[in-house]
Formats: structure tokens, C-alpha cells, sequence
């Protein structure tokens, strides 16, 4: 079967195994039920609507593989789900088996005690598992440095991550030790009463010193692995505000800080986007070209030592701040700039002193 059905996310499903139920040869890995009232839709439109990080044709080519069952008989694209029907994924090979594990992965540990941890996270570190991301991640490194907790078992998801940030981005994250930790950190988070701040560096001279974005991010229809922002009252995507702080200006580029109000997927990188203001080569959302500058072949030059110095979304989550769980004690925390990007920060303060002085 295609090597690219692998990339089809695994959703949770009710109490099946990893065996060969049908005796096929066939692996169930997700399964969805429609419910009563369900009208009449395509199965892969259907797919679609509840599984945003796959496209269509993904689906359409995990159909014409046989791959996609309603109610254990394989169908095409254009089968249409009925009220009660069962769609199942169905591979020759077993569900990767998304245990975690503990990694000895080297953590830098903020803060810690019996409730919470606080982590400035490096660029580069996947932050949960997920496809193609089995190992190695953040969350691989906390299961290892609290091995010898008996209270704490990485695979209990009343414990653990509070909150996320991408990859690419570094910057803190909050863990919680203990179910009550995270209930109530949980709440803080749902309720807007944490505070974050990110330092982020995007292109052109971003006119205002201060400003406001407010557009709901919801899935890019045309790029799946993009979010994109739409009208407040257009029932698309969720509600999402950034505020944006001029820091410091390079007449290309702008290092802005970034408070949020809410903490949607993406949210910054597709804010300042969607302003005109990508983010320095945040490849995912175009900032990996030359969006602003000259056309000199020293610019050209300069600017692609800059994404060497930087290659990754040029943003950080600088400080995090919340109420202690347990002694409800307000506690913030603040990080340097990872190296690569104080580096590439550097190098711009560098690029405009000279062109100053000539």
C-alpha cells in the first residue's frame, strides 16, 4: 500500500487492539461513527469535516487502496455515510504503538517542585509524539527525569503538559506533576489569567509601536498544514486575539513582543501574517523568502546567512507567568532568547549599524 497512507492521523478510538481482527492481514488504526443524524455526505468529505491535519486527497487515495471500510466493507471516495454508519481505517500493518516512553533527553529545568515544573524549551524539540514523531520528544525527556516518581506515569493524561508550542519555537512550557496541578493550571489557561509574552522577528517595519489582531484561526482551506485567519463573525475557526509591542526596529525586519489573549494553533505565526508581517523565515508561512530589502546580491547574501544563523521561525517564548496550584502563590518566569536567534538579532543590530554609517 502507499507509503503516504502512513501520514493519515491516528484519532483515539474506543477499546480496540493492535490485532488482526478480520484475519485479512488488515490493521484497524482509526475508527468514526456517524451519528443519527447524519445527512447523506461523501466518505471523504466526511473524513475530512472531523480529521483536519489529512486532505482529500489523501483520503481519496487511501480509498482507491481499499483502505477505507464502512461498516467492514471497503468503498470508494464517493460512498455515502448514512446515520450509523462505522468508517475504519484499515492498514497492513499494526497501529504504531504511541506508548511513552522514558528518554534520557536533557531537560532545562526553570523551576520545579512537587507540583509543577516549569522547562525552557530548545528550537527543534518535538513537543508530544505524534506521526512521524514517535521518540525523542519533550515529553519522552520529562517521563526520564521523573522515572522515580511513583505519582507520576507519563501515559495518564491528568498529568503532564499544561500547554504547547511548536517545534521550531523556543521558549517555556508548564508541566504538571500531579491531576489537581494541571486541573487547576488547566482552568488558568481556559479562563486567560496566565500571562505570556513572545519575542518574535518578522519581516518589514511594522508602522504602529503597538497594535492589536483580532481574527479567528481555523484550518487553511487550501493548505492544510497552514492556519489561516477569518472574519471575527464568520463562524470559521475559533476566537483568537494577539497584541504585538514594537522592541526594536531594522528597517526590513521588526522584533516585536507578543502578548496573547488566547493560544491557538499557530496563532502568532498566522497573525502576523495575516498584518503583513511574517515571521523571519518561518518557512510554513512564506517568511523563508525575502520579503522585504534590496536586491543587491549583498543583501541576497546577507539574508541567507541570517537563515543559517536562524533556520527556524524566529520566535520565543520569552516569560510565563501563573498561579501556583497548591500555594496560589502568582509566579513568572523568564528566559533568554535562544542563542540562534540572539544571534540572528545580533547580526541584523550589526547590519544596520553599518548601513548607518555609510
Amino acid at each position: 500500500m502507499d507509503d503516504t497512507l502512513e501520514q493519515l492521523p491516528e484519532i483515539p478510538y474506543s477499546d480496540i487492539e493492535d490485532d488482526d481482527e478480520n484475519g485479512d492481514g488488515l490493521y484497524e488504526h482509526w475508527r468514526l461513527v456517524a451519528d443519527k443524524g447524519q445527512q447523506l455526505l461523501r466518505v471523504d468529505k466526511f473524513i475530512i469535516n472531523l480529521i483536519h491535519d489529512t486532505s482529500r486527497n489523501r483520503v481519496q487515495t487511501a480509498a482507491d487502496a481499499g483502505c477505507i471500510f464502512a461498516n467492514g466493507r471497503p468503498v470508494k471516495a464517493n460512498y455515502r455515510v448514512k446515520p450509523g454508519d462505522v468508517i475504519t481505517l484499515m492498514l497492513d500493518r499494526p497501529k504504531h504503538d504511541t506508548t511513552i516512553t522514558a528518554e534520557d533527553i536533557p531537560l532545562d529545568i526553570v523551576y520545579e517542585d512537587n507540583e509543577v515544573m516549569v522547562i525552557n524549551k530548545p528550537a527543534g524539540l518535538v513537543v508530544h509524539p505524534g506521526c512521524g514523531n514517535y521518540h525523542g520528544t519533550l515529553v519522552n525527556a520529562i517521563a526520564w527525569h521523573l522515572r522515580d516518581n511513583p505519582q507520576y506515569d507519563p501515559n495518564d493524561p491528568t498529568v503532564g503538559l499544561v500547554h504547547r508550542i511548536d517545534k521550531d519555537t523556543s521558549g517555556l512550557l508548564v508541566v504538571a506533576k500531579t491531576p489537581d496541578a494541571k486541573t487547576r493550571l488547566c482552568a488558568q489557561f481556559f479562563n486567560k489569567t496566565t500571562r505570556r509574552r513572545y519575542n518574535a522577528l518578522v519581516w518589514g517595519n511594522v508602522q504602529q509601536d503597538n497594535g492589536r489582531i483580532e481574527g479567528n484561526i481555523g484550518r487553511n482551506p487550501h493548505d492544510r498544514l497552514q492556519m489561516a485567519v477569518f472574519p471575527p463573525d464568520s463562524g470559521i475557526g475559533k476566537p483568537a486575539v494577539t497584541h504585538y509591542r514594537v522592541l526594536e526596529r531594522f528597517g526590513y525586519v521588526t522584533l516585536v513582543e507578543c502578548v496573547l489573549e488566547t493560544g491557538r494553533t499557530h496563532q502568532i505565526r498566522a497573525h502576523m501574517r495575516h498584518i503583513g508581517h511574517p515571521l523571519f523565515a518561518d518557512e510554513r508561512y512564506g517568511g523563508d523568502q525575502i520579503l522585504w530589502g534590496t536586491r543587491s546580491s549583498s543583501y541576497n547574501s546577507f539574508i541567507h546567512n541570517c537563515m543559517d544563523l536562524c533556520p527556524r521561525q524566529a520566535l520565543h517564548a520569552k516569560t510565563l507567568g501563573f498561579q501556583h496550584p497548591h500555594t496560589g502563590e502568582e509566579m513568572d518566569f523568564d528566559s533568554p532568547i535562544a542563542e540562534d536567534m540572539e544571534a540572528l538579532i545580533a547580526k541584523w543590530r550589526t547590519y544596520v549599524a553599518g548601513a548607518m554609517r555609510k
